[in-house]
């Protein structure tokens, strides 16, 4: 967890082109390395991607590492002390401009509160015995926030930053014993199907339910029948229709995306697409020493390599050993 630091501590000021810039960092916020700055002579505030027009999310559903939506919120807090009495203009990525320096600090106040509310009513929850799920499906915010258009979970969703936050301070485990050593999804899947009477029982209840609108109930369930049977067209059919209206209804971008791409991937099967290689030379030569032995260490099939021994030799410039003499082109993180 992110030891809190002053504000004091994280500002610097620098004049670049004639204009006076108030840095202030906001590390572990929407991003390791987050920082929002003051231009004093535009009286303008950028807040990169801590303060925009939407629900941002704590968690990426493509994956990634959560985010603390606990310190994200005093950063914003910070910046309204810092600079709210005097903004009259706040920029942020991915969205429009922000004009007067009442809606500047409305802005600013609304989502701050907005990501303070969400940590701290996770957590009271949590503490009151609630897992993960069930606080996810009875979290509200309350009208002040939620009719807020900025925030808004177009892009982020609270359901998902509430798992988020539950599983930051509390992780995946929720209690039940029984969920302790799970059977993996698709053998799971077979017994699950056989207890519940086959194939066609499980699909003809599911329609039953699609023509009354359960569409979330209608996925989960028959996903079910697709691990435990791949090949069977209508449960991926029906699977798909149920995605699909999950998709239209969503309020969440990366939630409609995912609906709706699992429903094309059920009809017509994964393409299998060119993928971008992100370990291409000029990241390879980017990264520090330590960084590329880890990328190495990745690379190595554990099983495989287990009981192998072997010695590298790594040239890192310098000083040549037998001569003594500096080498021409010294390693600097990643030039050679």
């Amino acid at each position: 967890m992110l030891l809190w630091q002053p504000a004091s501590t994280r500002c610097e000021k620098r004049t670049i082109n004639g204009l006076t810039y108030d840095f202030m960092m906001a590390p572990g916020s929407e991003a390791s390395a987050e920082m929002l700055w003051y231009i004093e002579e535009k009286k303008t505030i950028q807040t990169a991607e801590d303060v925009t027009h939407t629900l941002h999310n704590t968690y990426s559903l493509r994956g990634a590492k959560i985010r603390e939506p606990l310190p994200w919120s005093k950063y914003i807090n910070d910046a309204i002390n810092r600079w709210g009495g005097k903004a009259e203009v706040l920029m942020a990525q991915h969205h429009w401009p922000t004009w007067g320096n009442d809606n500047v600090n409305k802005l600013m106040k609304s989502q701050r509160d907005l990501y303070r509310y969400i940590n701290d009513q996770t957590l009271r929850l949590a503490n009151q015995g609630y897992t993960r799920d069930e606080i996810a499906a009875m979290f509200k915010l309350p009208p002040s926030l939620a009719n807020t258009w900025a925030n808004r979970g177009y892009y982020g969703s609270i359901s998902h930053d509430v798992k988020a936050t539950y599983v930051l301070n509390l992780g995946w485990f929720d209690g039940n014993p029984a969920t302790l050593d799970e059977l993996p999804p698709e053998e799971g899947a077979k017994k699950f199907v056989e207890y519940m009477g086959g194939v066609e029982a499980i699909l003809q209840k599911a329609k039953a339910d699609y023509d009354k609108g359960n569409f979330r109930w209608v996925a989960q369930i028959v996903s079910k029948v697709v691990f435990a049977d791949p090949n069977n067209r209508a449960a991926r059919e029906l699977e798909a229709d149920a995605l699909e209206q999950l998709g239209y209804q969503a309020e969440s971008g990366p939630w409609r995306n995912f609906y709706l791409t699992g429903a094309q991937e059920l009809r017509g099967g994964v393409k299998q697409l060119p993928t971008p290689n992100t370990a291409s030379p000029d990241t390879v030569r980017s990264m520090t020493p330590e960084m590329f032995f880890d990328y190495l260490a990745l690379h190595v099939n554990g099983e495989k390599a287990a009981s192998l021994k072997s010695v590298l030799n790594v040239d890192f410039g310098g000083e040549d050993r037998v001569s003594g003499k500096r080498r021409a082109e010294p390693y600097r993180g990643g030039q050679r």
